[in-house]
């Protein structure tokens, strides 16, 4: 189906404004998606050791919704919770997506490099298959903080061995293009932002950590709404207190990612707003020690 230069502009004014960036990106970007439409490049979405919450997180998405994307701008080749196919005709849509090559791959969840069949497709260690699947892909996007850092699944014990998707592609030797898009789960803005500006140019600043810093520039504390109350010390000691919530383990000094402007269902609300600690989940080191703090309790009562 053919679409107009005027749906194009109006898809790349409403990505510009869900990405933040200003009017005069708008020409720009709706060249990019007018490409990726003529091109329809393949998608296909693996998932390791993970919850599918970061699925569930783009099909909420808005500007452009899930079925824009999907159906507009990208051609699915396999989804495991989105394909139809199911057992061996779903295997068989991998292998064919595999051999044609020249997709996006997307990864949800960790790897289980110490106990492989942990996570198998078909018969084969999902770590293997991404591997394989990553040598023929035009770039890899490591979705959530499982896939780009471990997450949940990687805290200790760590009984499966579970590492991130980049450890995966270190120990083959695959040197496509490869960025972190964390998140617990992964704001369906970072994913599909971070899809266009890497299939439109290979230009994206990402930071030290893989990350686009486009979204994960500056700490969570720099922009948050509270920070005045910081530097006059005014915190809040218990849940439901007023004030700034560093004394009950907000970890929003120490996260780089955009939640205090952008919002989450819709830019309806975020955490802090919500009153509740930045939990720090686009952080490299969420959940990865035993004691790490999602909330703190019992803080000295003096600043």
């Amino acid at each position: 189906m053919a679409h107009t230069r005027r749906e194009f502009l109006r898809d790349a004014a409403m990505l510009a404004a869900g990405l933040g960036l200003g009017s005069g990106s708008v020409p720009r970007l709706a060249r990019a998606l007018e490409g990726l439409a003529a091109r329809r490049p393949g998608l296909v979405w693996l998932q390791g050791q993970s919850c599918s919450g970061c699925s569930v997180s783009l099909l909420n998405g808005e500007r452009p919704g899930p079925a824009e994307l999907l159906t507009r701008y990208f051609s699915v080749w396999f989804h495991p919770t989105l394909s139809a196919a199911t057992g061996d005709e779903a295997l068989a849509a991998v292998d064919r997506a595999v051999n044609a090559g020249g997709y996006l791959l997307a990864v949800e969840g960790a790897m289980p490099l110490g106990m492989p069949r942990a996570c198998t497709v078909g018969d084969e260690p999902i770590a293997s298959l991404v591997s394989r699947a990553a040598a023929r892909a035009r770039a890899v996007l490591a979705v959530g903080t499982c896939a780009s850092f471990g997450g949940i699944p990687a805290a200790a014990a760590n009984p499966t061995g579970a590492a991130p998707v980049s450890e995966v592609l270190a120990r083959a030797g695959v040197s496509v293009p490869h960025l972190n898009v964390p998140g617990c789960p992964a704001h369906p803005h970072w994913i599909v932002g971070t899809a266009v500006l890497v299939l439109h140019k290979n230009d994206i600043t990402v930071d030290e950590e893989h990350r686009p810093t486009a979204f994960f520039g500056r700490p969570v504390h720099d922009q948050c709404p509270h920070f005045a109350r910081y530097e006059r010390q005014e915190f809040a000691r218990t849940p439901g207190e007023d004030g700034c919530l560093f004394k009950l383990g907000c970890q929003g000094a120490l996260t780089h990612a955009d939640c205090p402007w952008r919002g989450w269902n819709g830019g309806t609300n975020w955490c802090v707003r919500g009153r509740a600690p930045c939990t720090g989940c686009a952080r490299p080191g969420f959940a990865r020690d035993p004691a790490y703090p999602f909330f703190r309790l019992n803080e000295g009562r003096t600043a």
